[in-house]
């Protein structure tokens, strides 16, 4: 094989005036995933939009990147060294931004945020608006992504934090708990369930269960809770929602009962239909993760502070709480 002069390489990146930090970005996120509609989704942009840049990029530069015949798709010879100087720029980039910021004391640019769906509807209208508010120069590019993606993304340095339930097993990644949100049964108006005042998880029965899809999070805790095996008890299930949201319906037209977060309970739709738990409540916790090597620590103040000041006080750790395991 035809060697690359390094040398060669260097002139040409210096002559690519045209070429912007998004084209790098794009570059790498297509050695990363070897696929044009995932790399597009991990840079939060469409297909055509990736391919396009891509090619005007290769015509700046008169080099074909990547070999579109391969599959997998692969770097040609030339992409590989380019995909390489590629992250090195991006890198000494970011610090470069980091070092201007953190002495500026800021936390201006954007940020790649994944949070999961039984979250994400709840969550964010609480505290977004006032974090925005404060921080006009700070953008969140938010995502609704399932744990073990956000997890893959944020490991790959291809999103800034998550916000997600937690402990998890990562090495590579760090959790800041921000409160511990309680688990509610949700159930029709006639179900006998509704007669306690409070519940224990060894008062629930398989039959009647209704749970969200293989891939949330909140299934598993779900489970964890009711310690059944739901394939075993409920062959019969037809409903695996993909939404809080949806279980909550089907419900109050149809019967049965679920586990819900509680900041999801509606004191205008969901007074009728919620009973607590008996303490210790299972609670899940919830947390901002980042990268280990993440270092906008005042980005992470800034916006656990903001979450707290908009979650109710009552999320606070405390001894009448057990936290429930999805992993």
């Amino acid at each position: 094989m035809k060697n690359i002069n390094q040398i060669d390489i260097i002139v040409r990146l210096i002559n690519f005036i045209n070429m912007t930090i998004q084209q790098l970005q794009y570059v790498v996120a297509l050695d990363t995933h070897k696929h044009f509609v995932k790399a597009a989704e991990s840079c939060f942009v469409t297909q055509p939009t990736l391919t396009l840049q891509l090619k005007k990029l290769e015509e700046e530069i008169s080099t074909t990147l990547f070999d579109r015949s391969s599959q997998p798709l692969a770097p040609t010879q030339i992409g590989e060294v380019f995909v390489m100087k590629a992250k090195r720029i991006l890198k000494e980039i970011g610090e470069l931004k980091d070092i201007v910021n953190d002495d500026r004391n800021l936390i201006d640019g954007e940020y790649k945020v994944g949070i999961i769906p039984t979250l994400a509807p709840y969550l964010l209208p609480l505290f977004i608006s006032d974090f925005i508010k404060k921080h006009s120069n700070t953008r969140l590019v938010v995502e609704e992504l399932q744990s073990e993606r956000i997890i893959e993304l944020l490991i790959n340095k291809q999103l800034d934090f998550g916000l997600l339930a937690t402990p998890l097993t990562e090495p590579d990644l760090r959790e800041i708990p921000l409160f511990y949100e309680p688990f509610l049964v949700y159930t029709d108006i006639e179900n006998e369930l509704l007669n306690r005042k409070t519940i224990s998880k060894d008062q629930l029965k398989p039959d009647g269960l209704w749970i969200l899809r293989q891939g949330h999070c909140f299934r598993n805790q779900t489970l964890n809770i009711c310690d059944f095996d739901v394939s075993e008890h409920h062959k019969n299930l037809v409903m695996e929602g993909g939404s809080i949201e949806t279980l909550k319906k089907m419900i109050r037209e149809v019967s049965g009962y679920t586990l819900i977060p509680e900041l999801s309970y509606d004191a205008n739709y969901d007074a009728n239909n919620i009973i607590k738990f008996i303490d210790p409540q299972p609670v899940r916790e919830i947390s901002i993760v980042t990268h280990k090597h993440f270092n906008k620590e005042l980005l992470i103040t800034e916006l656990r502070k903001s979450i707290l000041e908009n979650t109710p006080e009552s999320f606070k750790k405390n001894t009448k709480f057990k936290t429930i395991n999805w992993k």
